[in-house]
């Protein structure tokens, strides 16, 4: 029987970026954006606060784009403060990018694991969903979801009673599966 588990956010990660007036290098998305409109263009910013100070830095999510090239319904949400149009924007790689910053997402994730029926199987055959891109080690995954030390977990990679199509070692942010045989 496969089991799915999700990997789900909690809240906004912090955003990894040094602050101009601190020594702070952390700052938190609080959903609100900034819409400025010079005749026909615009220009619209994310905000975040300094996790030190609290001062104000602007991640640019549109730069002299035309009104007419922003999607109404798009723009309502930039208006409203949407707090998970936030959410999509600073999982763009391009936003990212343009505003050279990282995501830190200690502790704004969880795992979802369906409950604990499975752990007293065999073979237990796990199907991981990622509701966000974030990059978690699977080895972190697994031993969560199984109730397992880390160290145990890699033992029983190396000894292939733990199998995937993908690398278990590393990073993922993106869906795969494993069979775990005991």
């Amino acid at each position: 029987m496969l089991n799915t588990w999700v990997v789900a956010p909690t809240c906004l990660p912090l955003v990894l970026r040094r602050c101009h007036s601190c020594a702070s290098e952390t700052f938190r998305a609080n959903g609100k954006f900034r819409v400025n409109a010079n005749h026909k263009l615009l220009d619209v910013w994310l905000l975040v606060l300094c996790t030190g100070c609290g001062d104000t830095a602007k991640l640019t999510v549109l730069e002299r784009a035309h009104v007419r090239s922003v999607r109404p319904e798009l723009l309502d949400r930039m208006h409203d403060n949407d707090p998970g149009l936030a959410a999509e924007l600073l999982q763009d790689p391009g936003v990212r990018r343009r505003n050279r910053v990282a995501l830190d997402w200690d502790g704004a994730w969880r795992l979802d694991t369906g409950g604990s029926d499975h752990l007293d199987r065999e073979v237990i055959d796990v199907s991981v969903r990622f509701a966000a891109r974030i990059p978690v080690r699977p080895v972190r995954l697994i031993s969560e979801g199984c109730g397992l030390p880390r160290a145990e977990v890699e033992r029983l990679i190396t000894a292939g009673k733990l199998v995937s199509a993908v690398r278990l070692d590393g990073k993922l942010s993106g869906d795969f599966s494993f069979l775990l045989k005991r």
